[in-house]
């Protein structure tokens, strides 16, 4: 992405924008996750009820301080093992976190991603929503030229390579060391 884009793509996700764009293993959607009418369009546009909660992409815990509880050192030498790379973690979500975000439960699901065009994203722009492009339970999206069939105008389609992940990034319970997903 060029820095040109930049401004163009933060006022389109202040402005409650939606975009594509190429993560580990597929196109993934996203938009501001503080900006509810995004975070609506982006569980609209997938058929996804918003009791499961979506990912958080971040550069880094600094982004989305205000939405975790504090993390021990212990904690963050755990994450530091992982991060940058394909692994979500469930954070323990302060009450400023959205219910679109964590949906029914009392985590946040968040990645620091060693993807380039993830990494580029997430400091240029800030946290964003990561969750794939396709309606839920679908074939996941793996090229620009199908995210842009698949969602004509809706979204911002970014150019772009996917990772070589075969699958989605692994889901780790952060307190109880737990493999949710991967």
């Amino acid at each position: 992405m060029h820095l040109a884009n930049h401004a163009a793509l933060r006022a389109h996700l202040k402005h409650g924008g939606v975009i594509a764009y190429p993560t580990e293993s597929c196109y993934g959607l996203g938009c501001d996750p503080r900006n509810r009418a995004a975070v609506q369009k982006i569980l609209r546009l997938k058929h996804r009820p918003w009791s499961k909660g979506l990912i958080l992409a971040a550069a880094n815990l600094q982004q989305i301080a205000r939405f975790i509880l504090p993390v021990s050192a212990a904690e963050r030498a755990t994450l530091d093992q992982y991060w940058p790379g394909p692994y979500t973690f469930l954070l323990p979500a302060s009450s400023r976190a959205p219910k679109l975000l964590t949906g029914k439960h009392k985590s946040l699901a968040v990645r620091i991603s060693a993807h380039p065009e993830v990494a580029r994203l997430t400091r240029a722009l800030g946290p964003l929503v990561s969750t794939s492009a396709n309606v839920s339970g679908a074939k996941p999206i793996k090229t620009c030229a199908e995210a842009q069939r698949a969602f004509g105008h809706q979204v911002w389609v970014l150019p772009g390579r996917i990772g070589k992940r075969r699958a989605p990034s692994v889901i780790i319970d952060l307190q109880s060391g737990k493999k949710l997903r991967g």
